[in-house]
């Protein structure tokens, strides 16, 4: 008889249901049902999201239906059930927040980067969400914080900043980059004229208005139709995505075509002359590592985290955040086929503690 002990481990992910954080909470579980030496606990929003062998779950559904339910669920819910739960190794918080349990060893996987953003007056009326969560994350961050053994961040600028805000040891966060399913990109006959695209949802950090602004000013400089802008939202999606239509609909280039899936999202990918990436703030940026093996070339915002996922990218071109009249530059510049300018990105040296995949990140974790 095998009486080998199994260490206890809880997961928490209560409010993880949709896009990158999603995905890191299914890789998570995918990976711990394969450890016949560990019993793991998931707390989620609902099993159906993240269903996997050998998993016990334990499904809180209400705790996404406003800020004061997931304070109560983190520092209140998530303490009783810690108390019925047997002795716990590890308990990982796989969202940014610490929770209050019963644990002998705590890490939390950070996300949120809206603590490292500055807000502007446009945030505020256009999603005030967003600009609380600016400033709410900051507190979340800090509480607690020195009850973790770990933190878990994807980039090197984020470990640098998190480090800074909360004064947790550098030294005990961990850099553990996103890994990713390449799409299989389709050749494409070239399009008449060159395409611009920007794979992103209508959030107000995203900062569409600086991309269509230079939409706007290179069509005046050039003249219509010698060149198409594709957009990723439809116009009618929030405030911000009605306030981008109706300011910019009336730009012969600027396409709205909206949401896309996967698969139509490859196509884009292959139809695409360049991707254009003026987001301010990204934990990773996936569009940009999905479209690096492309070979086509990229303009992306002169922000840490861009230059991290591009890591190994060749045509690539960096414009100061929010700079329409340079965007507009290096998008003409593209257009010419005038890519002197831009460069190939470094592979950076990463600083220990690192993990490359899951079963690193757990050894760190459990040792």
């Amino acid at each position: 008889m095998d009486k080998t002990v199994r260490r206890n481990i809880v997961v928490s992910a209560v409010n993880l249901r949709k896009g990158g954080t999603l995905t890191v909470l299914r890789e998570c579980l995918q990976y711990l049902s394969t450890r016949e030496d560990l019993h793991v606990t998931a707390l989620v929003h609902k099993r159906s999201l993240c269903d996997y062998p050998g998993i016990d779950y334990i499904e809180i559904p209400w705790s996404i239906e406003s800020w004061i339910k997931r304070l109560k669920c983190e520092y209140f819910t998530m303490w009783r059930i810690s108390k019925t739960l047997p002795a716990t190794e590890l308990w990982l918080s796989l969202h940014d927040t610490t929770p209050r349990v019963k644990a002998r060893r705590q890490a939390v996987y950070c996300h949120a980067v809206f603590p490292f953003m500055k807000s502007r007056l446009r945030d505020w009326r256009m999603d005030y969400k967003i600009a609380l969560f600016t400033i709410f994350t900051r507190f979340v961050y800090r509480f607690r914080v020195k009850r973790n053994n770990y933190l878990i961040v994807q980039q090197t600028w984020m470990r640098k900043e998190l480090s800074k805000i909360t004064s947790f040891d550098c030294e005990r966060i961990i850099l553990a980059p996103p890994s990713f399913r390449p799409l299989p990109v389709p050749v494409t006959a070239p399009s008449p004229v060159p395409v611009f695209l920007f794979p992103a949802t209508a959030d107000v950090h995203k900062d569409f208005e600086t991309l269509c602004e230079a939409a706007r000013v290179l069509e005046s400089r050039i003249g219509e139709g010698r060149f198409r802008l594709v957009l990723t939202i439809a116009g009618d999606e929030n405030r911000y995505a009605r306030w981008l239509k109706s300011c910019w609909g009336g730009v012969s280039s600027i396409e709205f075509r909206g949401l896309l899936d996967r698969d139509r999202l490859a196509l884009a990918y292959g139809e695409a002359s360049c991707l254009v990436f003026p987001s301010r703030a990204e934990t990773w940026g996936l569009p940009i590592s999905e479209f690096v093996p492309c070979g086509k070339p990229m303009i992306l915002s002169d922000l840490p985290y861009a230059h991290e996922t591009a890591a190994g990218a060749s045509q690539v071109a960096f414009f100061p955040l929010g700079n329409v009249e340079a965007l507009a530059g290096l998008m003409e510049a593209a257009i010419n086929g005038n890519t002197d300018g831009f460069q190939t990105v470094g592979k950076p040296l990463f600083d220990e503690p690192f993990a490359e995949d899951w079963a690193k990140l757990f050894d760190i974790l459990l040792a």
